[in-house]
């Protein structure tokens, strides 16, 4: 039987925590879903109402716009990726073995995790990949910031460069290494479905994301190990 994991959010990204109610739950399912299908530009709470069955006054009842439902989606993301990574590396001791792990990670987190039933974790990285940027290339992305909207995602960086300085002290950029680390991950893949002509990596099947890993594996390591 599935269950649920509780992930914590800021509660300035919704006015009514939607996990903690079915029809909340709902809302984020089928936004995941119609935001994927759709694109964000034509999504709407209109469309989402009548996906769910319910009304656009109920949505608003949880979110104020959909700008905000996509922040608080992506960093719901984020955050599940930062579970993963201290899941996964929790009993790991040497920081070249916990970075590796890190990045695979980072790249297997994309993929659909049926203990919680209201995410489809496989979905949800699409809209991150295609969507992300939008929530924090805004005009408000500064007034945003000092809400803490971004602190997940710069929670997650934190992490990791802790590893990378873990590794080598004396690294100079280990938040940018960080923070291109996932921006690479995602970059990626969308080229190497769409547009291909800007990256060197191939991946004629979707389950298998190895090429993604090789990629940060290469880069990661190249630059903060001297030797």
């Amino acid at each position: 039987m599935a269950f649920s994991i509780q992930i914590e959010l800021n509660d300035k990204l919704y006015i009514r925590d939607p996990q903690q109610t079915k029809l909340g739950k709902k809302i984020l399912q089928q936004s995941i879903v119609l935001i994927d299908k759709i694109g964000f530009e034509k999504f709407t709470f209109k469309k989402l109402a009548e996906a769910i069955e319910s009304t656009e006054a109920s949505v608003y009842r949880y979110f104020e716009n959909k700008h905000k439902l996509l922040i608080y989606l992506v960093s719901w993301y984020w955050e599940w990726v930062k579970f993963q990574i201290d899941f996964h590396t929790m009993n790991i001791k040497n920081p070249k073995v916990k970075l590796e792990k890190i990045l695979s990670v980072i790249v297997e987190s994309s993929k659909e995790n049926p203990i919680i039933e209201h995410i489809d974790e496989q979905i949800l990285h699409r809209i991150v990949i295609a969507e992300a940027s939008k929530a924090y290339h805004t005009k408000e992305v500064d007034e945003e910031n000092q809400d803490g909207f971004f602190s997940t995602y710069k929670s997650l960086c934190a992490k990791i460069a802790d590893v990378i300085m873990e590794i080598n002290p004396e690294f100079p950029y280990p938040r940018a290494l960080a923070s291109t680390l996932l921006e690479m991950t995602n970059d990626n893949i969308y080229f190497a479905e769409h547009l291909p002509a800007l990256t060197d990596i191939q991946i004629p099947d979707k389950e298998d994301l190895s090429p993604v890993h090789k990629l940060l594996e290469f880069f990661a390591f190249r630059l903060i190990c001297k030797d």
